[in-house]
């Protein structure tokens, strides 16, 4: 980063947008540090290498290094050369919307998609089975399923959308 004096109003703004991004990512289902780096390069108007990142938020470089590595592959951050200096440099992702649209397909991923696999096949599993005990698992089991298939539907329906028709539909359902 470069040598400007930044005003302490503007330091201490930007702690307390880290301090709350950082609560949010477990969340989020990720690491409270993978949440900060996020939202610090997301904020910076600069790219920062991983000194930068650990310097910032006093860690390790392993923690720093794991987690960026993370944030590429989320596609939350990209990596960028700043010519004439051999260090990686990152730069996050600036558009809001792309950012719900990453985390939303992660969670997907990650969260719903093996809980809908589970469901199935507890169907399937039980299929057959007549007894008052087994109509009951699986009717719950059905209604769970139904849930997170909705939910699954709008998840995708969110990242697929442009952030004009969402906050559009968002701002009806509001009203």
């Amino acid at each position: 980063m470069s040598g400007k004096k930044i005003p302490a109003k503007l330091i201490e703004a930007r702690e307390e947008l880290l301090r709350v991004w950082a609560d949010l990512g477990p969340s989020w289902g990720v690491s409270r540090t993978m949440s900060q780096i996020h939202a610090m390069l997301m904020i910076a108007s600069e790219p920062h290498n991983t000194d930068e990142v650990m310097e910032q938020l006093s860690i390790s470089r392993g923690n720093a290094h794991k987690n960026l590595m993370e944030l590429l592959e989320w596609g939350l951050v990209k990596r960028v050369q700043i010519q004439g200096d051999l260090k990686a440099y990152f730069v996050g992702e600036k558009d809001v919307w792309k950012v719900i649209q990453i985390i939303t397909r992660e969670r997907k991923r990650k969260e719903l998609q093996p809980v809908l696999e589970v469901l199935v096949g507890c169907l399937e599993t039980t299929r057959g089975l007549r007894d008052a005990e087994s109509k009951a698992f699986r009717a719950q089991v059905a209604e769970l399923k139904n849930f997170a298939e909705t939910a699954d539907g709008v998840m995708e329906k969110i990242g697929r959308q442009r952030s004009g028709r969402i906050m559009a539909w968002a701002m009806r359902l509001l009203k």
